[in-house]
């Protein structure tokens, strides 16, 4: 696969228009889901892009027509939740889902590029967004919908006249050199897992398994990790912002459908990949047991701090997700569609940090693991109720950690300003 990171234009990526997809299956009269405060604090689009070698013989309209009638057929009926849009209550300063069955945005679209063509599929690339259909900037709440689906046919790398093609349809059906589903779903009603579901799903439907996803029950009941009456906060959470700006910013969420998620020029964007050696090397250099999530945590923290900081006294923190499925008391119905996933962190002085041995390090993301108790969970879900906060991820000397597949994804605004030393 090449390695030249390509830039798409609107052009590259030619789009239908979209169509709304309608569950079967939806509740009468029209079903209010209550959302928690960990889904309050992350009510912004995710976009997600699959790319996929072709079956033997596709076309756009083969593979485009597969995928409609999977979504609208059969996963919208489990999933009919998704055909809804959130909504501001006015009394309770609250964002909630309305199962309204407005509908799913669906789009079939062709690419005049290929896989070759469109480089290395790992590395961060902006202009990957042609492949997914957003729902539209600063639209009311009532407008935007809550998942796009976008089907794209990728050619091979030679070109075929297009007009050939249309005459001669059996070139068309040799000319799919595969293609990418893009979709856009909300943090506030699917976490990381729940949304893997859901592809995988979708993909069952799509290799046949149709019944059993149909009767297949979501979740939806985020009454076990409601706020307690009154709010007990006993702990302090630097890993959330609290300030009066950012609190009237959770609630416009709900007035106005929340950005898509841009790359910014501002950033470097990089995924470093860690050879089993280079793992080893970092656990050996912690001179204590430790994981392979800690070890890499610990290390990229180490290197933004070195990179960033000039003053050792300036605190430096890094934040991480955990999941609170088991961890909570009582645990958390696996089948849960919300998010169960709160915000951890560890937090120490620059000099700290880098003036000791690197296991310092690991053992402050092994603190901030195990801070992650049945009250702290508690603790946190209460401070959100009282503060209507969202994660820190914007706070100066900030690291956000993400393991992700073998690779390690940093985003990052100045990591190599100090030469880049990585370690």
């Amino acid at each position: 696969m090449a390695n030249n990171i390509i830039s798409l234009i609107d052009e590259d990526v030619v789009k239908q228009e979209a169509i709304s997809l309608f569950s079967p299956h939806n509740p009468t009269p029209t079903e209010t889901i209550f959302l928690s405060n960990i889904d309050q604090a992350v009510t912004f689009p995710v976009e997600t892009v699959f790319f996929y070698e072709a079956p033997p013989c596709s076309s756009t309209a083969g593979v485009a027509e597969m995928v409609r009638k999977a979504v609208e057929n059969v996963l919208l009926t489990p999933y009919y939740f998704m055909a809804g849009r959130l909504s501001f209550n006015d009394e309770s300063k609250r964002i909630e889902l309305v199962c309204n069955n407005v509908g799913v945005l669906f789009v079939s679209a062709e690419s005049r590029f290929s896989l070759e063509d469109l480089g290395d599929l790992s590395h961060p690339n902006p202009t990957f967004h042609h492949f997914v259909h957003r729902p539209g900037l600063y639209k009311s709440l009532a407008e935007t919908a809550i998942f796009t689906v976008q089907a794209s046919l990728i050619h091979f790398h030679f070109i075929i006249n297009r007009l050939y093609m249309e005459i001669h349809s059996e070139v068309i059906k040799c000319a799919c050199g595969g293609f990418a589903l893009g979709f856009v779903t909300n943090h506030a009603i699917l976490d990381g897992k729940s949304a893997s579901k859901l592809f995988q799903d979708l993909a069952s439907i799509c290799i046949g398994d149709v019944e059993e996803i149909k009767k297949k029950l979501i979740n939806n009941d985020r009454g076990c990790i409601k706020s307690r009456t009154p709010p007990q906060i006993d702990f302090p959470h630097k890993e959330y912002f609290n300030s009066s700006s950012l609190a009237s910013s959770f609630t416009s969420q709900a007035r106005n459908s929340p950005s898509p998620l841009i790359f910014s020029d501002k950033y470097t964007h990089s995924v470093l990949r860690f050879t089993s050696e280079m793992l080893k090397l970092f656990k050996d250099k912690a001179g204590i047991q430790c994981s392979t999530f800690e070890a890499i945590v610990a290390h990229i923290w180490r290197a933004r701090t070195k990179a960033y900081f000039s003053d050792d006294d300036r605190e430096s923190m890094v934040l991480f997700a955990v999941d609170v499925t088991e961890r909570a008391s009582p645990p958390l119905p696996r089948s849960l569609a919300g998010n169960a996933v709160i915000t951890a962190f560890a937090n120490a002085r620059a000099g700290d940090l880098l003036g000791g041995a690197a296991g310092f390090a690991v053992e402050m993301v092994r603190r901030g693991r195990e801070r992650v108790t049945p009250e702290y969970i508690r603790s946190v879900i209460d401070w959100l109720e009282v503060y209507k906060g969202i994660p820190a991820t914007g706070r100066v000397g900030l690291v956000e950690a993400a393991v992700r597949g073998g690779g390690y994804r940093v985003w990052e605004a100045e990591a190599r300003r100090a030469g880049g030393e990585w370690e």
